[in-house]
């Protein structure tokens, strides 16, 4: 029974760091790359979608992305939701493309995303501190209803750690890799 606690708290620790992962695929470098614009919704057949079900995005240069709709009555919202994501990006329509030019990041907005990928990493800690505190919290209980022993539950404290450590470790290691892309001009 304790075994499927400590195997749940690992599988919601990492979720945690494939969360901060995901995030930080978002946050802008210097290159192009089609995960820039993941967070990018589009108002399209009377609903909102996320760009990458509406289009195809793609990056043919170290410094362009390309948008391609797959419905070209939509391009013009295409291009609007861009505009509208505070991406600090430009898309102009070209035809039945959407071209976005990626411009080079400025030491001051290049601190700015380091700043914003240092809140993010810690949301992702303070996310798997919090799995430690709920998992530890039902050691705790199981303890004092005797279903598990005083040296087991220990034991168990000291695996929880563990298991806490190295995720929060992998998301120092995700911030570290990041941080050093955003930095590298």
């Amino acid at each position: 029974m304790a075994e499927q606690l400590m195997k749940e708290a690992e599988k919601r620790m990492r979720k945690s760091v494939e969360s901060v992962r995901r995030e930080f695929n978002t946050v802008r470098t210097g290159k192009a790359t089609p995960t820039l614009l993941d967070t990018v919704r589009v108002q399209a057949y009377g609903s909102t979608m996320a760009l990458n079900q509406v289009a195809n995005v793609s990056a043919p240069e170290a410094n362009l992305l390309v948008v391609q709709p797959y419905d070209q009555s939509i391009i013009d919202d295409i291009a609007q939701s861009i505009q509208k994501a505070d991406l600090g990006l430009n898309p102009s329509v070209d035809g039945n493309l959407v071209r976005i030019p990626i411009p080079p990041l400025s030491e001051e907005r290049r601190k700015e995303m380091v700043k914003m990928l240092h809140r993010m990493a810690e949301d992702g800690r303070v996310s798997i501190r919090q799995i430690r505190q709920d998992v530890k919290n039902e050691l705790q209980s199981r303890e004092r209803e005797s279903e598990i022993s005083e040296d087991r539950y220990h034991r168990l404290l000291d695996q929880l750690q563990d298991l806490t450590d190295r995720h929060v470790a992998a998301i120092d290691e995700l911030l570290e890799k990041k941080e050093e892309e955003v930095m590298e001009v």
